[in-house]
């Protein structure tokens, strides 16, 4: 466990009750101040959330680019939650993104009063944002 200075910042590790997660695998998380919380029994879905925004962010993010450092990392992310959180479609608000207000909806039914489409290329040009300019 080599977590150096950053050790300081955590409080608690949480796994699941996977047979590897053995007691000397614990004593190493204790010995340095760490809380251990291991989910519920027969509860598979538990860290779901997570591991869909972790999924999302592989899928989309970190399988495509090169992280450097962690000060990389942490740009890399801070510009993608600003595109997911501003741009990007989400199916449970209807293909909105959530800054619904800066961004109404269309009818996109009827494309002949569009003139045409601005690309802003994000995150290194990995994603890009399209936009109306008619």
């Amino acid at each position: 466990m080599d977590l150096g200075e950053r050790i300081a910042g955590l409080r608690f590790t949480i796994h699941d009750r996977d047979p590897l997660s053995t007691s000397a695998f614990r004593e190493v998380f204790k010995a340095e101040g760490l809380r251990i919380i291991t989910t519920l029994p027969r509860t598979p879905r538990m860290n779901a959330i997570c591991e869909r925004v972790i999924g999302t962010l592989r899928r989309e993010l970190l399988n495509r680019i090169l992280i450097f450092n962690e000060r990389h990392l942490a740009r890399v992310l801070h510009e993608y939650l600003t595109h997911y959180n501003g741009h990007r479609p989400h199916q449970f608000r209807h293909q909105r993104p959530p800054g619904i207000a800066a961004q109404p909806a269309r009818d996109m039914t009827n494309l002949n009063d569009l003139r045409s489409i601005r690309r802003k290329p994000v995150i290194a040009g990995m994603i890009s944002e399209y936009h109306h300019t008619a």
